[in-house]
């Protein structure tokens, strides 16, 4: 029976229009405050809440009442955004 015949694969390079602009090595690395503003924001937040639950809704501020949730949620989205931007 005949042998058939080999073939060598093409090794693929995708075409020049479809490659990413930037690599892996051209990236700034994220700014030393990003991550400690981000954690200082999540501690932030949970100590807000903490604070409205155990004070009974009396503190951090009384007359806002249930706004004291949105500001201690408020706080941990906002590191959770700027934790996005970490490299």
């Amino acid at each position: 029976m005949p042998k058939s015949q080999v073939r060598k694969k093409k090794v693929y390079t995708p075409p020049t229009d479809v490659r990413p602009t930037t690599t892996a090595t051209s990236r700034k690395p994220s700014p030393v405050w990003l991550p400690v503003t981000a954690v200082a924001l999540i501690v932030a937040g949970i100590g807000w809440l903490v604070v409205y639950y155990l004070s009974e809704q009396q503190y951090p501020v009384m007359s806002w009442g249930y706004w004291n949730l949105a500001v201690g949620f408020g706080a941990m989205v906002a590191s959770l955004v700027l934790l996005s931007r970490w490299r």
